[in-house]
């Protein structure tokens, strides 16, 4: 092995490292932050906070167990639904909580 080869391989293995690197802190690196945020989000969840559904729907928690929630949904009180907690969105605290 000569030392243009020996060069040669040298810097495709810096490259690689370098794209992978680059993979970590461009995709890996936020979804983790996103994941840690989604996770303290539900986490802080409670009775009464306004949520909205991954597909879209505005609700109202009602009850919590460890996994679910039963959420109310628009105006009609006999409309409550049970559903995973990794189904929320998005929160909003409740304003009796803040007041």
């Amino acid at each position: 092995m000569d030392a243009q080869s020996g060069a040669s391989l040298g810097m495709m293995i810096i490259w690689m490292v370098l794209i992978f690197g680059m993979m970590y802190f461009l995709t890996i690196r936020p979804q983790k932050k996103e994941q840690k945020r989604l996770q303290a989000m539900l986490n802080s969840m409670e009775v009464g906070d306004s949520i909205m559904t991954t597909g879209g729907f505005y609700g109202v928690v009602i009850d919590m167990t460890e996994e679910d929630v039963i959420v109310e949904f628009g105006n009609n009180k006999n409309c409550r639904i049970p559903m995973r907690k990794q189904a929320i969105a998005e929160v909003e605290k409740s304003e009796q909580a803040s007041a």
